[in-house]
């Protein structure tokens, strides 16, 4: 019965950003196709077919571009502080995006360590991502290795904490970066396999 629930979860997880992005990408490209039929019949021009499906194309990649520029990422930054600031907005805004950003997910996080450490103090256990080890010039202290540890909160995966802590304290997990995000998302609801909680099994 708990595989059966894991399964369920994780199907949920799966299908409900894919289906949810059909439907805005529909829902646009339906929005970009009425404005050209009717802009083109008000001067007595029949729209050809599939023209709404070539603007739209062009659009999104306009914005791809417009995004990739360094203006454009801190336009689209300023407006992103800005719809965040309205409650109901926001809160449709942010949970839309992070299931987009999830598609980019594997890419940012797919070979990252998945560890447990103490966190944000003794006695209370997180779960991170290693990034890699940390700038040299805080690396105050000899004896031991200061490590980046990502922190995601919920609803956007690309936002958290930073943390640079001690090898020391960060124990490894056998868990997926994909199991540690359902988790993270579902707020404990999902369970990964039996196992987790040990050592990454080496690869040889």
């Amino acid at each position: 019965m708990r595989t059966v629930s894991r399964y369920f979860l994780t199907g949920l997880l799966v299908l409900l950003p894919t289906w949810a992005t059909f439907l805005i990408l529909s829902a646009l490209l339906s929005a970009v196709n009425r404005a050209i039929v009717d802009m083109l019949g008000q001067v007595g021009v029949i729209a050809p077919p599939f023209i709404g499906v070539l603007l739209f194309i062009l659009l999104v990649l306009a914005a791809g571009a417009f995004g990739t520029h360094l203006l454009g990422s801190r336009i689209i930054a300023s407006i992103e502080q800005w719809i965040a600031q309205i409650p109901l907005v926001r809160s449709i805004y942010l949970t839309i995006k992070g299931m987009t950003d999830l598609f980019q997910f594997r890419s940012r996080f797919g070979r990252s360590t998945v560890i447990a450490f103490p966190f944000p103090r003794d006695g209370v256990w997180a779960l991170g991502f290693v990034m890699g080890p940390a700038p040299q010039a805080v690396q105050i202290d000899p004896a031991t290795t200061l490590l980046m540890i990502f922190v995601p909160t919920a609803i956007h995966p690309f936002t958290g904490y930073l943390a640079f802590v001690p090898q020391l304290q960060v124990r490894p997990l056998n868990l997926l970066p994909e199991d540690a995000m359902k988790m993270e998302f579902s707020a404990g609801f999902y369970k990964p396999a039996e196992g987790w909680l040990a050592a990454p099994k080496a690869t040889a």
